[in-house]
């Protein structure tokens, strides 16, 4: 019997070159190589249509997002309330086929009574909450902290009401014991995330600069370049290229500022990969302990030694992996043991260990058809 699916995704899922697409766009292809037939709706704002998805789906369909004011309401998330779409919803009303939610900012439907009966799969990418609360101690500008600490109020009542109306699918299992622990939920299960990487690909060997990469508009990435700048490359005389989408002119004076650090704005996907892979060291501290982090997976499968404080690990079971720092001090210390240690087999051998079981594609969609059509 042919198996058939809707997904919802909060944003055109292609190119996969951001962390909020990666997982979405890997698992259609996988899906579709399954067998599974799958009708993709996604919502348009700026990426465009794109017919390269048309190869993995039955039918692609775009929907607008209400942005700005339009999107705001006092009693659901931003998130959320700007992806409610009627013509989604109707869409999704002609058949009986289960519904796979991607991320919270989907889940609108949840709240409708007309799905109450229709099976429906939620992919949580993050403690959605909990990630917001964390924007809002990074962020600088006064206007967007007060947006972020009200988003994440709303998200907090919003992820408790909704966590018993759906399977919910976390990546990680931090995520899958906080919303068991905090929220009640009861159906609930950890399904890795899906990715591009089928192979450890880090070279043996020296690499001949330290590495940061992700993407620069975001501010807790600004941050962490910031403190990298400022409290370790300030004493640390050994090369530094950062790297990433939309740097604002602060980051790049900062960077001018500093005689061994170099920017690279706006790389491709094919330049970052270069990098990473000829990197002695990927330096990759987070000041937000939520959900898995897309760039460091990809410095796990391609790259060499990777350098971490405890947030940027804590409960990915990734911790085995990466040489953990967690003050100035320990990293600075960390850069000068490794930057001329060569990458060995045995470096390489364990890192397939650790990934190629877990991160494992083909074994995840198995278990994500299980538990979709558990009868079948």
């Amino acid at each position: 019997m042919d198996k058939h699916l809707h997904i919802v995704c909060m944003d055109v899922p292609f190119p996969a070159d951001y962390g909020g697409v990666v997982d979405p766009f890997h698992k259609i292809r996988c899906l579709h190589e399954a067998g599974v037939k799958v009708y993709l709706h996604c919502f348009e704002y700026g990426r465009g249509e794109r017919t390269e998805l048309n190869a993995y789906c039955e039918e692609v369909k775009y929907y607008s997002r209400r942005e700005g004011h339009k999107g705001f309401s006092h009693k659901l998330p931003y998130i959320v309330c700007s992806r409610s779409n009627g013509e989604l919803l109707e869409d999704l009303l002609r058949d009986d086929y289960p519904i796979l939610l991607e991320g919270i900012h989907c889940s609108y439907l949840l709240n409708d009574e007309r799905f109450d009966g229709r099976q429906v799969i939620l992919r949580l990418h993050n403690v959605e909450y909990q990630y917001y609360r964390q924007l809002y101690y990074c962020e600088r500008s006064l206007l967007k902290k007060m947006y972020y600490l009200h988003e994440s109020n709303l998200l907090r009542q919003y992820e408790k009401k909704i966590a018993d109306k759906a399977m919910i699918l976390a990546m990680v299992e931090k995520d899958c014991e906080q919303y068991k622990q905090e929220f009640g939920a009861e159906n609930i299960h950890t399904l890795p995330v899906f990715l591009p990487f089928r192979e450890i690909l880090g070279k043996e060997g020296t690499g001949c600069f330290c590495l940061y990469h992700g993407n620069l508009s975001v501010a807790e990435n600004e941050q962490a370049v910031a403190w990298l700048l400022k409290q370790v490359f300030h004493c640390v005389d050994l090369p530094l290229i950062i790297t990433g989408k939309n740097p604002s002119p602060r980051l790049s004076r900062m960077v001018e500022q500093h005689p061994h650090a170099c920017l690279i704005p706006n790389p491709s996907d094919q330049e970052i990969q270069d990098l990473i892979a000829k990197a002695q060291i990927n330096i990759l501290p987070s000041f937000n302990c939520t959900g898995i982090k897309m760039k460091l997976l990809n410095a796990l499968f391609n790259g060499r030694h990777c350098v971490v404080n405890r947030d940027a690990v804590k409960g990915t079971g990734l911790e085995s992996g990466c040489h953990i720092a967690d003050d100035t001090e320990e990293l600075i210390e960390m850069i000068a043991q490794l930057y001329t240690k060569p990458f060995t087999t045995e470096d390489i051998a364990s890192r397939r260990a650790l990934l190629a079981g877990k991160y494992n594609n083909g074994e995840n969609t198995r278990q994500l058809i299980r538990w979709i059509w558990p009868q079948q």
